[in-house]
């Protein structure tokens, strides 16, 4: 067993885990986080706890920040919220099709990193000189895509809860359109994309589970025996673990379970409710 706690820089952003290292912080708690630029405040989310599993590897926590560490953080907020409204001036005067995204400052080394995004990409060689002349600092401009613009801003999903990306996951792993159809989804952009405007990353969650299923189920168009007549299948329910058979014998639509059409599941049945039958018989014999 080993213990482990989880940390955000920011309000409702996404979680890290760390060593708790003999430190006890409570929730809400302010704690150093070991970085490369050295140890940063972040807001202690989950008090250290015992997990059944051995972790290794997770950075150590580097105790509770006091107050010139908390007063640097703030003198840091600071310099970041000057350089995002000191850049979108700048931006505007240069006339570029830029929107920032977000600022990081080392202050050990004195650099910004300004986060934007573009449809396409952008000479921003002036822009660079005139920010650091404005800032006194060494500045570096990064372009993002939409996803990671979508993590580093943040917000609600389709499902009401705050995104994925900028909670827990750690990377984007790749998403089709066969996904969306093999879950039966409609394939219509303005119900599977995501607030980046790409497909959902929570179409790949449960995408397993259905392609196990489909290789289980009846397919569409198959002749089967429901429990209430031969019939075709004409809809599959993975969730509920059914099929919906139109009826030969009038064209009534029925749903059943999924294993009451499955043939070796049927040939089972009828095997084990023959030897219960047989079992009884004898026990009346006698």
């Amino acid at each position: 067993m080993s213990m482990i706690m989880a940390v955000s820089f920011t309000r409702y952003g996404r979680l890290y885990y760390l060593d708790p290292g003999g430190h006890s912080p409570k929730i809400g708690d302010k704690v150093l986080v070991p970085t490369d630029a050295g140890p940063e405040v972040a807001e202690c989310v989950w008090a250290p706890q015992w997990t059944s599993e051995e972790i290794d590897g997770l950075p150590v926590c580097a105790g509770l920040a006091g107050e010139e560490h908390l007063t640097r953080d703030e003198a840091n907020k600071r310099r970041r919220a000057e350089a995002r409204s000191v850049s979108k001036r700048l931006i505007r005067r240069h006339t570029l099709p830029m929107k920032v995204i977000g600022v990081d400052y080392l202050d050990s080394e004195n650099v910004y990193t300004v986060y934007f995004s573009a449809p396409h990409r952008v000479d921003f060689r002036a822009l660079v000189r005139d920010l650091a002349r404005n800032l006194r600092a060494r500045v570096e401009l990064r372009q993002v895509g939409p996803r990671d613009e979508a993590r580093l801003q943040g917000g609600i999903g389709p499902c009401g809860r705050d995104l994925c990306c900028a909670t827990f996951l750690k990377d984007f792993e790749p998403v089709s359109v066969r996904m969306a159809k093999d879950q039966d989804l409609p394939v219509n952009p303005m119900r599977i994309a995501g607030a980046c405007g790409r497909l959902m990353c929570c179409l790949k969650y449960e995408h397993p589970l259905y392609v196990d299923a489909h290789s289980r189920m009846p397919k569409m168009g198959a002749k089967v025996d429901s429990p209430e007549g031969p019939g075709t299948v004409v809809g599959r329910n993975v969730p509920s673990d059914s099929v919906v058979v139109r009826l030969d014998d009038g064209g009534r639509r029925c749903a059943c379970p999924s294993a009451s059409v499955c043939s070796p599941r049927k040939q089972h049945d009828t095997m084990y409710g023959g030897a219960v039958k047989v079992a009884e018989s004898g026990e009346s014999g006698e």
